[in-house]
């Protein structure tokens, strides 16, 4: 179990709140058009998640509780995106999260016969990238910059900067942009 994941126990308010958003996201956000991202942050906001004014979170993004969910500026939740954030996750400025990726920020601790939940929290860095499909595990962080590449599997922190690729994700090359 990574260190920074803890045991987690779901309460009846919990599921009561994320009953109702599980409506309000089938009825209002799901069938919202693609260009309405001021509606989706809206109805998030009103169930706690801390969303930027110029973030973007596409109708068919799954977010299991909006009130572990930061997205800071120019942040994205591309279609099909799950983030299944049991514990927070943060998404830093410019960070993209491409379609089909899965952000889980829990599992269960296989060494218990009784399998309780555990959860940590996810962080994506500033200008960091999850490309299509990647799978993101709990309690990683993807530092500033760096790119987890497409089906990449992903259970430990990728370095500021660094290309991750393959299941288990390993070290592709540093990352090196030019100045835009």
């Amino acid at each position: 179990m990574n260190s920074r994941m803890r045991r987690q126990d779901l309460s009846a308010a919990n599921k009561l709140a994320r009953l109702a958003w599980n409506f309000v996201w089938a009825t209002l956000f799901w069938p919202s058009p693609i260009l309405f991202h001021g509606w989706r942050r809206f109805l998030l906001r009103l169930f706690g998640a801390r969303i930027a004014s110029d973030a973007h979170v596409y109708p068919s993004a799954k977010v299991w509780a909006p009130w572990n969910l930061e997205m800071r500026e120019g942040a994205c939740l591309s279609r099909n995106v799950d983030c299944y954030n049991v514990d927070p996750i943060v998404l830093g400025r410019q960070a993209l999260v491409s379609q089909y990726a899965f952000l889980c920020a829990a599992s269960h601790d296989y060494e218990d016969l009784a399998m309780p939940l555990v959860t940590g929290p996810i962080t994506i860095g500033d200008r960091a990238w999850v490309t299509a499909g990647a799978f993101i595990g709990p309690g990683v962080t993807v530092g500033e910059g760096g790119v987890a590449l497409a089906r990449s599997v992903v259970v430990r922190d990728v370095e500021p900067w660094t290309v991750v690729g393959g299941a288990p994700a390993r070290m592709v090359k540093q990352r090196r942009v030019r100045p835009g």
